[in-house]
């Protein structure tokens, strides 16, 4: 018995050593962006300065196998409602095999499409889907299988993006992270969502990038319905185009999105299957802008954009900076 004690004891001590020799932070970092914001509405001129995200992000590992990721807003509000709001990122994963992982914790839902997708700190407008949404990151878990690389397949389950945190809505993805040659990568996915009335909608979202040298194009396509709508196809979508244009340390951009919602997707009390876009709706946002890059990396970037839509007599114009830099790396 002595024995055996003495046995499970240095096993658990030599565990325990190795836990501790493989657990490490990789990276500790920063990034944010401020912003000069400028506006005429219906010919009046308007302008202050704002700071738009200040983040910290924390990668690192528990085992060989077990890595986790945290990014937090430290400029985002919290709430008693929703104590994470200000947390992006908070998740374990277990690269279990070579060709499977599981993801624990505090995700993005996984909604196709390259606008939804992008990191905010590097968006200056979105359109009406993206921003109604009540959630883009929530807790849930999600299974990913890589049959080759650069190929993965997805399941998630998770709460739903357009019913607020505290109900009992979920959504049900499936989702393709991939590509189709040397040019032309996908973010695809298949959503099927419960809204805050516990109603379903579908979504099959279609994010294409397109590598063209020193051009850069995003098309990005959204179908949404509910299953009780007449029509499934092309009734209520989103189309986003958006273009980079890489002249040395110059970025060229441009992105144009048009939404719209026929007036008959409603329910038999009038309410609309889509909370995104109300049906009857249609939206048109537009603009263009220029980055510069002075150390001729990410670390610094300046950024001049001009957008504006159809639904707010509103001409948008900022000017302003991001920055990142590295507190800690391995």
């Amino acid at each position: 018995m002595k024995r055996l004690l003495t046995t499970l004891t240095a096993l658990g001590l030599g565990a325990a050593s190795l836990f501790a020799q493989s657990t490490h932070i990789d990276q500790i970092s920063i990034d944010t962006r401020g912003t000069f914001h400028q506006e005429t509405r219906e010919g009046v001129y308007d302008s202050h300065f704002q700071g738009d995200y200040f983040n910290l992000h924390i990668l690192g590992q528990l085992t060989p196998s077990v890595s986790f990721r945290i990014r937090q807003r430290l400029n985002k509000k919290i709430d008693d409602q929703n104590p994470f709001n200000a947390t992006d990122f908070l998740w374990l994963k277990w690269q279990a095999t070579p060709r499977w992982s599981f993801t624990f914790g505090k995700h993005p839902i996984l909604i196709g499409g390259y606008e939804i997708d992008s990191a905010p700190i590097d968006v200056y407008y979105y359109g009406a889907f993206s921003n109604n949404l009540y959630q883009y990151y929530a807790f849930g878990v999600s299974a990913t299988f890589t049959p080759a690389e650069g190929q993965n397949v997805s399941i998630q389950f998770i709460p739903s993006p357009i019913s607020p945190v505290s109900q009992n809505a979920y959504s049900y993805n499936l989702y393709w992270n991939g590509h189709i040659g040397k040019k032309w990568t996908t973010t695809w996915s298949y959503n099927y969502v419960e809204d805050e009335y516990h109603r379903k909608m579908n979504y099959i979202a279609l994010g294409n990038k397109f590598h063209l040298g020193a051009l850069v194009v995003d098309v990005d396509f959204i179908n949404r319905a509910s299953f009780r709508q007449k029509q499934f196809f092309f009734s209520d979508w989103s189309l986003i185009g958006k273009a980079i244009l890489t002249l040395g340390k110059w970025n060229l951009c441009t992105k144009v999105g048009y939404e719209r919602n026929d007036a008959v997707n409603v329910d038999e009390n009038g309410l609309s299957f889509d909370l995104t876009l109300p049906a009857g709706n249609n939206y048109l946002y537009y603009g263009a802008g220029v980055e510069f890059f002075p150390l001729g990396n990410e670390n610094l970037r300046l950024h001049a954009a001009y957008f504006r839509d159809n639904h707010a007599t509103v001409n948008n114009f900022d000017l302003g900076i991001t920055w990142r830099f590295k507190i800690y790396g391995r």
